[in-house]
């Protein structure tokens, strides 16, 4: 066993087309590990069965906010708290915190765990999307119902050296950023989380411009993309003995 192990996760698996086909090929062209997937989003059903074709590592990327304005998602479940006038989800962590319930979101969350059951898939570990626990409590009870580590709760997070996102960086600062943080690994299991997504047309599509998240709509995605097949990561990857490695596989 390597004493350098990372884990590279693509995030939002299953929001979009665009970013279906980027996770895919980032997982077979570059170092990309696993992927943290989106049940309630329209587009889960194609990531489902890339992860089938392709032997993806999955994770429930637990859901109970959309931030879009113009891709709108609706929960699983019919719980009131969690939508607002429009019928979808809240755009914001803070607006879901003041709104969701508790009750609510264990039913959710534990809908969108059911949903992964239901197309034949296999759950490595849950996180959460936009980085941030709308309802702490109900994170932990369904990933303890589901017998999975939830990897951003306070003893799972234990576990690595070090979790950092590589997504919200100017492009330019990507790759030398990426040089020194592989550099200054520690030994032990690291988690590095990017956003990858293809050159498409839908991407620019999700937003207006100006707003607080424009630049996670295509800016962010695409030149996460490029680092994680960036043929020069991996050869220093390789030059540092430093392992990839999955969540399944580093804490089995």
């Amino acid at each position: 066993m390597a004493e350098f192990r990372l884990v590279v996760q693509g995030d939002d698996f299953g929001m979009c087309h665009a970013v279906n086909v980027g996770t895919m090929q980032a997982f077979r062209e570059g170092i990309l590990t696993q992927a943290s997937t989106m049940a309630a989003c329209p587009w889960f059903t194609e990531a489902a069965d890339l992860a089938r074709e392709f032997g993806i590592p999955l994770g429930v990327h637990q859901t109970l906010t959309c931030e879009w304005d113009f891709l709108r998602w609706r929960p699983l479940t019919d719980g009131a708290s969690l939508v607002g006038e429009d019928g979808t989800f809240r755009r914001t962590v803070a607006e879901a915190q003041a709104s969701i319930t508790p009750e609510d979101s264990v039913g959710e969350l534990t809908a969108q765990v059911a949903k992964f059951a239901a197309e034949g898939l296999t759950i490595d570990y849950l996180d959460v999307h936009m980085g941030q626990s709308a309802t702490p409590a109900a994170y932990d009870e369904v990933s303890s119902a589901a017998g999975k580590p939830f990897i951003y709760g306070a003893v799972e997070s234990q576990r690595f050296g070090s979790i950092e996102t590589l997504s919200d960086r100017d492009a330019a600062e990507k790759k030398p950023w990426v040089m020194e943080y592989l550099d200054n690994l520690t030994p032990g299991v690291h988690l590095l989380v990017t956003h990858c997504a293809a050159a498409q047309p839908e991407l620019a599509a999700l937003h207006k411009p100006g707003s607080d998240t424009y630049r996670w709509a295509e800016e962010y995605r695409l030149s996460d993309q490029a680092i994680v097949t960036d043929p020069e990561i991996r050869k220093a990857i390789e030059e540092r003995g430093i392992e990839l490695t999955t969540v399944r596989a580093a804490f089995a």
